[in-house]
């Protein structure tokens, strides 16, 4: 019996270097019904060849893969690019991955294996960080060597014992205290039911923070969900990825889009809002962190934006219990920053300098 068509959208720019392996790890799940959408974002590298190359490869695989398509865009942006594939999708299940990323064999069937038997919306794996591809190979390896060793449920695309893999079902309110508010604020790593992202997309013009405002997004349509231990996901620690680069303004998205969470999240439950401040705080920290890292000149550039992140701060630390859920680091950090911010700026860049060496 044919099962459903899942859809995996994977956005790309400038991703020469890496996106024929992500592909090619997409193409080799043993889930056999999938249809795969490329948006290619305003790349000005080899991407677009690469795809014209991934295409014609794939070409021949049309029985088992419905469609491999490819979509060309004007550099919109992440989001707007995920939300041309999804309007474009004909899966009865969507996921995301990332260009630089890859799939473990049987992460999609796995994924695929939760959802029916949990009877959910969607479905979630832990990732695993990878750098080389000798560090891709183990994980690899790591994956495969958890097989069944016999008395259990055995997913049969996979080989593992479902049994043994941890994993925890979750209701609307309970997936955003333990786990969108607990960090798990990634939309790929998951496979999704259409009926639970149907009217729901990416919010546009955001660079840093748009999965968790996703995941935010979709929670009023969520029965259900289950998040697993198994570690099917292979994120790359990219050095040009966008966590990784020199500040620019775009990183105050992320505590706009917290702040964007915050009001929806206490509209659903205004008990929260100790969490949801203590969210925007370590965003603001993350922010002021890239900007002492800049150099003196840029930094002097960077003036107005500390001066909004200490405005942030101010306000978040004014809800009481705020501190209660920031770590330990972060609540000094906080505070140090409020009282002292070029104290701070300094000293943070001064440690940083000397980690490297």
């Amino acid at each position: 019996m044919k099962r459903e068509l899942i859809s995996v959208i994977v956005p790309v720019h400038n991703g020469q270097a890496y996106l024929e392996n992500c592909i090619d790890s997409i193409a080799g799940q043993s889930y056999d019904n999938l249809e795969i959408l490329i948006v290619n974002d305003g790349s000005t590298d080899q991407t677009a060849d690469i795809c014209g190359n991934l295409q014609e490869k794939y070409r021949n695989l049309q029985e088992k893969y419905r469609d491999l398509q490819v979509f060309t865009l004007a550099d919109v942006g992440v989001s707007a690019a995920r939300n041309y594939a999804m309007e474009r999708a004909k899966g009865d299940f969507l996921t995301f991955v990332d260009a630089d990323d890859r799939l473990c064999p049987g992460t999609l069937a796995f994924l695929y294996e939760r959802i029916l038997s949990a009877d959910s919306d969607l479905a979630g794996c832990r990732f695993a960080v990878w750098g080389t591809e000798t560090e891709w190979e183990r994980v690899c390896r790591a994956v495969s060597a958890e097989k069944t060793d016999g008395g259990g449920a055995v997913g049969t695309e996979t080989g593992k014992n479902t049994e043994t893999i941890k994993e925890r079902c979750f209701d609307r309110q309970q997936y955003l205290t333990g786990s969108i508010l607990k960090d798990n604020c990634r939309c790929w790593s998951k496979l999704y039911r259409r009926r639970l992202v149907d009217k729901v997309r990416f919010r546009e013009g955001l660079t840093v923070g748009e999965d968790m405002l996703f995941l935010v997004d979709i929670l009023p349509h969520l029965n259900k969900a289950v998040e697993t231990e198994y570690p099917g996901y292979g994120y790359y620690q990219n050095p040009a990825g966008v966590m990784q680069r020199p500040f620019t303004p775009s990183y105050m998205d992320q505590i706009q889009c917290w702040e964007t969470a915050q009001e929806q999240i206490l509209r659903m439950n205004e008990s929260l809002k100790p969490q949801t401040a203590a969210k925007i705080i370590t965003s603001v920290m993350l922010t002021v962190g890239k900007i002492a890292l800049c150099s003196g000149k840029e930094r002097r550039a960077a003036d107005t934006y500390l001066v909004q992140c200490r405005q942030k701060l101010k306000e978040q630390r004014k809800v009481p219990g705020s501190g209660a859920y920031l770590p330990e680091g972060y609540r000094f950090k906080a505070q140090l920053f409020y009282y002292l911010p070029g104290v701070y700026v300094w000293l943070y860049r001064e440690l940083q300098m000397l980690k490297k060496h």
